[in-house]
């Protein structure tokens, strides 16, 4: 019973460590890939969307521009380009500022 009682409480720790330590380990990888914590990259992916298996939509940030993207099991298409509007920001508010 005391052989038990010492394994429980070594492992339970030990267990709830490794549980930590996977979350932990999964927000950090997904802060990484998404892009949200990365600077100075000339890629971002802004957004996807899931049309159907195997279909998506994606935006992705390149140059201060916002490109869809469509892809598929085949590959990219590009499907349509926009100015980026986070670039475009800085403009709208110095024009606003003069005007008043």
């Amino acid at each position: 019973m005391f052989e038990y009682l010492a394994r429980l409480a070594l492992l339970l720790p030990l267990l709830g460590l490794l549980i930590w330590g996977s979350l932990w380990l999964t927000r950090f990888l997904q802060k990484r890939l998404s892009g949200t914590e990365v600077t100075g990259r000339r890629l971002q992916l802004v957004e996807t969307s899931l049309i159907a298996p195997g279909l998506k939509l994606a935006v992705v940030r390149f140059h201060d521009r916002e490109i869809l993207l469509g892809c598929s099991r085949n590959g990219l298409v590009r499907l349509g380009e926009a100015p980026d509007p986070l670039s475009a920001e800085p403009h709208l508010n110095s024009s606003l500022a003069g005007s008043e």
